[in-house]
Parts: C-alpha cells; structure tokens; sequence
C-alpha cells in the first residue's frame, strides 16, 4: 500500500474529527514509542535538581552522623535522620564517567559512603534522603479531589547493600503518607526504577509557598519504623508503618548509596511507558535552586551604598526572588568593608536585614554612618554570605 505525502497545505479545517479516530487508534504504547511525543501538564520538572548537577554549598561533605539533618551539598536534597543513630556518612557530589547512568545522560549523582558502621540499629534511629516540594507546586496532582492523579517517580540508584528499600510521600499539612518498595538487585550496579504511588482523593495540598509534600529515600530504619505492614495506600501518617522492609545500608563501611536522574510524573506510568528526563540547562537548573538557596562568595560588589541621617543602608539583589524571606548567615567576614572602614567580624555588626520579596532584594541597615560607596566581600573563598529560605 502506498501512502501520500502529507504537507502543510494538505489537510483542509476540520478534515480529521473526532469520529474518524477509531477506538484505541492511538496508546500509551505508540506515544512513548515516539509515534506522538509523550507530553507533561507541566512545562519544567517537578523535581528539583534531579540529575545532581547544582552544589551551590560545596561538593563534599565529611562525618555526617547524629544532629547533622540539613542540607550540605546538592541543592534541594536533604540529609535527614531520627532517633540517636551512631553511623557516620561522606556525601558528595560525584562525577560519572561510566555505567547505565551514564550512558543514559547523567554525568553527576548524589553519593553517600559509610565511614562508620552501624550494625544494630536503635528502634527510633532512621536515615533518609529527601526532597520538598511546595505546596502551589503540586496542583497539578488534584489531591484531595474526585479527580486526584498518581505519582509517579523514576530514579537511577546504585549501592554495595541488595534488597528491598522504602521510598515514602508525606503530605505535611494533612498528615497523611503512603510507601512503596523498589529492590536494589545487584550491588554497586546503576539500576534504573519507577515507582508509582495511588491517587489520593483525601485532603488537598493547598496552596501557598508553604510545605506541600516530602519524598523520601530511606537509607535505614529502625524496629519502630518496621513494626507493621507498610502504608502502601494513604492514610493517616503511622510511624510503624513506614518503612517495613527496609535493608539496613549502615552496617558496613564498604557500603555505598547513589541516586540520579529523579524525575516526578503526574499519572501512572511503567519503565516501557515513562516519559524521558527533563534535562534543563544547567542555568536553569541553578535558577530554580536559588530561589530556596543562594551564596554570595565572590568579589563583585554585594551591594550600593545610601546615606540617610545617620544610618547606612545598602542593596543588594540575588539572582531571583526567594521563597520567602531567607535567613541570612556568614561565615567569618573579617575585612569586610566599604573601602577602608572595617564593619565587623560578622553579621551581628551589619544591624537589620529587610527582604523585598517582590524585587529579591535584601536592604542592610547600618546603625552608623559610613563614608563611601561600595561593599564588597573580600577574595578569599573562607568567607561567604548565604541566604536560605529552604523549606
């Protein structure tokens, strides 16, 4: 059978209606095979630095253990434990050079490596890797509704420990959670997973800039996190529900834990049927991390000098609006200063922080009058300002 060329003029106003599809014409099947491109409700990745590629804090961080829970490497992805455990971890950002990973596209990851073992877990102790996401972000899930959509993760993980692990969503405003399993089957191997989790037509998220939701990836958990059945379905956050299941990837320091390519769908796909990973520039990447983290660390100038009476303010704008108003902290500034007039050794010094959300502008009040024009940040690397808003 022979088949004309369509071209752009060839096909009339509604040539082709609805009725002249037949049933089935067009599947899931034939969309992620690349007959029709498989398309998302949203324009840019749910997820947040997926393919590990933005460290604004630094590339390394060593003897994470008990009390270390924040954020110390690749934006958006938090170090979380509970209980007392007495594990020590080196996370880093590691650069990929081969495997499955790679070969898919993927060139950094989140490494987690045990330096100090942890064979007999305490029943409260637990680790997990987690992302969160805010509230105004995740309508497109119609949580809470009649219409409510599944949640679909894919990832790349690779680790030393096999078996079965415990990924878990957590909607924070109404206490509600759900966990599902995916099996590590071969150590020290790039695996690639999916992971779908049910519709909930229980509590809506909201909106607001507030926190939404929380994905995890345990690393470990202890009797009280594996003392029932695992919540597959939603309902009501159960501790002893949690993480049934889950290996313990502390007990050895040969142990290793990597995670890339973390994408987050609306609807229910399969590894057949998951649409790619939204690769984003590397600007964008970094744009969208800054509006929860941002770290001055240069010597560009940090901001414009205005007299009024006897006080000094100074402005500075950050590469895009924050969350919220962030938290401003530094290490030791030392010479900070406008030309020769030394202002302390740290933030204390510098009086108020005002935040402009609208402009992404922070206002430093100075309850001094200091000549000058200028405040800048000296060269060396030590000393750094950072503003937070992660939620």
């Amino acid at each position: 059978m022979a088949f004309a060329t369509i071209g752009t003029k060839g096909i009339t106003d509604a040539a082709i209606a609805t009725d002249d599809i037949a049933d089935n014409a067009v599947t899931s099947g034939k969309i992620a095979g690349g007959v029709i491109p498989a398309s998302r409700p949203n324009a840019m990745p749910l997820a947040y630095n997926g393919n590990m590629e933005v460290a604004q804090r630094g590339t390394s961080v060593t003897g994470l253990t008990n009390g270390s829970s924040g954020y110390h490497t690749l934006d958006r992805w938090k170090w979380h434990e509970n209980g007392s455990p007495s594990s020590a971890w080196t996370m880093t950002q590691e650069t990929l050079t081969s495997g499955n990973a790679y070969a898919d596209g993927f060139n950094n990851a989140l490494k987690i490596d045990c330096t100090t073992a942890q064979g007999s877990l305490g029943a409260g102790d637990t680790l997990h890797i987690e992302q969160r996401f805010e509230k105004q972000d995740l309508g497109a899930f119609k949580k809470g509704t009649a219409n409510a959509q599944k949640f679909t993760f894919g990832f790349w993980v690779k680790a030393t420990k096999t078996g079965t692990n415990i990924i878990e969503l957590q909607d924070q405003g109404n206490d509600r959670a759900v966990s599902a399993t995916y099996t590590v089957s071969t150590t020290d191997t790039w695996e690639h997973k999916v992971v779908t989790f049910p519709a909930d037509t229980t509590g809506n998220f909201g909106t607001g800039n507030g926190l939404g939701l929380l994905l995890r990836f345990y690393i470990f958990a202890g009797s009280e996190y594996q003392s029932s059945s695992l919540q597959t379905a939603w309902g009501s956050s159960n501790t002893n529900k949690r993480a049934n299941g889950q290996v313990n990837n502390a007990d050895s320091t040969s142990n290793n834990w990597h995670l890339t390519g973390v994408q987050l769908e609306v609807g229910e796909y399969t590894s057949s049927t998951l649409p790619p990973f939204q690769h984003e520039s590397f600007a964008d990447n970094l744009f969208r991390c800054q509006r929860y983290y941002h770290k001055h660390d240069t010597t560009r100038w940090i901001g414009v000098y205005k007299r009024h009476d006897a006080e000094s303010y100074f402005y500075y704008t950050m590469p895009r609006a924050m969350r919220t108003t962030p938290t401003v902290s530094s290490s030791d500034l030392g010479s900070f200063s406008n030309n020769q007039t030394s202002l302390g050794s740290s933030l204390s010094n510098l009086g108020q922080f005002e935040y402009d959300e609208e402009n992404g502008t922070i206002i430093v009040k100075v309850d001094s009058d200091y000549s000058g024009t200028h405040v800048f940040i000296p060269s060396w690397e030590s000393q750094v300002i950072e503003f937070n808003s992660e939620l």
